[in-house]
């Protein structure tokens, strides 16, 4: 093994074992929660080593590194999430790769995502990101929908073609009630997606906890956890 394929196995057993031991404390099954590893600022290298060692779920926050590194990657077996604020000039390029966007938070949005999906022949899994720190109707500090557009937002994903609701997103608050408070918060969206899923069953997935507070997310009931940094190291500065 190269030093940093040794490395990269070293950093993903060690959250496979946080997250099976999660898991145990929650009294779930290891099977329920799939790793994402969010490769934002590494290499598509890196991208190669982890599907090596197993890793098939990926993810990116900007298209302009995200792209090229799709494309050089494209013969791994390997499922794209996009999970950063998407403009909608960018997404005819994500559409390209993205098998999931977990960003979803605004109409226009979901009209571009829709329409570059029927061009594409593609059909993209939608995630709405929630933002609780942000008032009933407004969008939060890092994008996102309160909880109060969930429902509305919702119902255009599902009626697009092109597109499936796959659930729900968020980002720990670093303001307002939630801040400090990530376990309440994965809880609070747990309760949206119970909410979500009475009107769309299928809307089962639940992406929340990343290195820091995955644990938090395991026992709330997350179905994702995104961990980044703990798996490829502290990122490099983006120059």
């Amino acid at each position: 093994m190269t030093d940093r394929k040794t490395e990269l196995a070293a950093n993903l057993a060690n959250v496979e074992q946080r997250i099976t031991a999660a898991c145990a404390a929650a009294g779930r099954e290891r099977e329920e929660v799939t790793l994402i590893v969010v490769t934002k600022t590494y290499p598509a290298s890196d991208v190669r080593i982890l599907s090596e060692l197993g890793v098939r779920h990926v993810a990116e926050n900007r298209d302009q590194d995200a792209a090229p590194k799709a494309a050089a990657c494209a013969d791994l077996p390997l499922k794209w999430h996009f999970v950063g604020q998407l403009q909608t000039n960018k997404v005819r390029s994500v559409v390209g790769y993205a098998d999931f966007v977990q960003s979803v938070d605004r109409d226009r949005l979901v009209t571009a995502l829709s329409k570059e999906a029927g061009r594409a022949g593609r059909e993209v899994g939608c995630l709405i990101q929630v933002a609780l720190d942000a008032g009933e109707s407004a969008r939060g500090e890092r994008g996102g929908v309160a909880p109060g557009g969930i429902e509305e937002l919702a119902g255009l994903v599902a009626g697009a073609p092109g597109l499936r609701l796959d659930g729900l997103m968020t980002v720990a608050p670093l303001t307002g009630e939630y801040a400090g408070r990530e376990h309440a918060a994965f809880e609070r969206l747990m309760d949206l997606s119970t909410d979500l899923r009475r009107a769309h069953p299928a809307a089962t997935m639940v992406s929340a906890g990343m290195s820091a507070d995955l644990e938090q997310a395991v026992a709330a009931g997350a179905t994702h956890v995104r961990v980044g940094t703990a798996v490829l190291g502290v990122r490099p500065g983006l120059g």
